[in-house]
C-alpha cells in the first residue's frame, strides 16, 4: 500500500513524497519524480551504502525523467531506520516487493519497470527470478511475463528490469554466482555497467548474460566506475554520464514496452 506526502521532503530534493506499507517490513518512504510527457515508470532501489535521496540517486531520477521515464524510489528498512548495516535477505526482498505494488498504483496504465543501484536492482532481480512461474522463461524468447497471481502478483506487471551496475562479486574477489538467477528473470532486462567496476568484472559478466539470451541487453559505460563515476581525464562528468544512460533506457523502455504490446 501507498500513502502519499507532502510535494518536496526537503531543500534539494525533487518529487512528491510517499509512504510504503506492506507486510515483512516497517513503513519506509518513497519519492515519485514524474516525467513532464512520461511513457513509462521505473521503480528503483538504491545502493547498500546510501538512501534514496543520495545524490547520485536524485540526479538519476531528473536525468531519467528528462527522457520520459518518471520514477519511483524507495528506501530499504534498515536505511529508514538510519543503519548502515543491510537488512537480511527476506526483509530486503519484502520491502521490493511492496515498493513493486506502490509502482503498479503509481504506474497509472504506463508500463512498469523496477531495478536499481547496486544492491537494489540485484534485490529486484532476486524476487523476479524466485517468484516467476519455471514455464514463464522461454530463453530463445526476448521477453516473457509471469503469470498473475500467487506469489507472482508483486512482479507480474513487470515490463523489464534496468540495473545500474549490478555487483556481480564482492572487490577482488571473481565470481558469478550472485548473478546466476538472472536466468530465471522472465522479463528483458538492461545493465548498464562500467569497464572500471569492481564489483563486475566484464570478463564474468558478459558470458553470463550471453547465457540469459536475448533478454539481456548489456550498454558498456568506458571508463566508468561501480557508481558509474569518470576519472577527470575522461573529460566527462556524472551528469554526462547519467545522460547517457538515460537516454539508453528511454529508448531500451520504449522498444520493450512496444514489442510487449505488440505481442498481446
Amino acid at each position: 500500500m501507498v500513502r502519499r506526502g507532502g510535494e518536496e521532503g526537503g531543500a534539494h530534493e525533487t518529487g512528491h513524497r510517499l509512504t510504503i506499507e506492506g507486510e515483512g517490513h516497517p513503513p519506509v518512504s518513497g519519492i515519485m519524480v514524474e516525467a513532464p510527457a512520461p511513457a513509462a515508470l521505473l521503480v528503483l532501489g538504491h545502493g547498500a551504502g546510501a538512501p534514496m535521496i543520495h545524490p547520485f540517486m536524485e540526479a538519476l531520477a531528473l536525468a531519467l525523467s528528462a527522457e520520459g521515464v518518471s520514477t519511483l524510489r524507495y528506501n530499504f528498512a534498515y536505511m529508514e531506520a538510519g543503519r548502515r548495516r543491510p537488512d537480511p535477505l527476506r526483509r530486503l526482498l519484502a520491502v521490493v516487493a511492496s515498493a513493486l505494488r506502490a509502482g503498479r498504483e503509481c504506474a497509472d496504465g504506463l508500463p512498469l519497470f523496477a531495478g536499481g543501484k547496486s544492491m537494489g536492482g540485484r534485490m529486484t532481480s532476486t524476487l523476479v527470478a524466485e517468484r516467476a512461474p519455471p514455464e514463464a522463461v522461454a530463453p530463445d524468447t526476448p521477453s516473457a511475463t509471469a503469470a498473475a497471481g500467487g506469489p507472482g502478483e508483486a512482479t507480474a506487471a513487470l515490463a523489464g528490469l534496468v540495473f545500474f551496475g549490478f555487483p556481480l562479486h564482492a572487490p577482488g574477489r571473481r565470481g558469478a554466482e550472485r548473478g546466476e538467477h538472472l536466468a530465471r528473470v522472465p522479463c528483458p532486462m538492461l545493465f548498464h555497467q562500467g569497464t572500471r567496476d569492481r564489483l563486475a568484472d566484464l570478463d564474468l559478466l558478459r558470458p553470463l548474460l550471453e547465457q540469459v539470451g536475448p533478454r539481456a541487453t548489456l550498454h558498456v559505460v568506458d571508463g566508468g566506475d561501480h557508481s558509474l563515476g569518470m576519472l577527470k581525464r575522461s573529460g566527462k562528468t556524472l551528469d554526462d554520464v547519467l545522460a547517457e544512460v538515460a537516454g539508453v533506457t528511454g529508448r531500451w523502455a520504449g522498444r520493450v514496452a512496444g514489442a510487449d504490446t505488440a505481442g498481446r
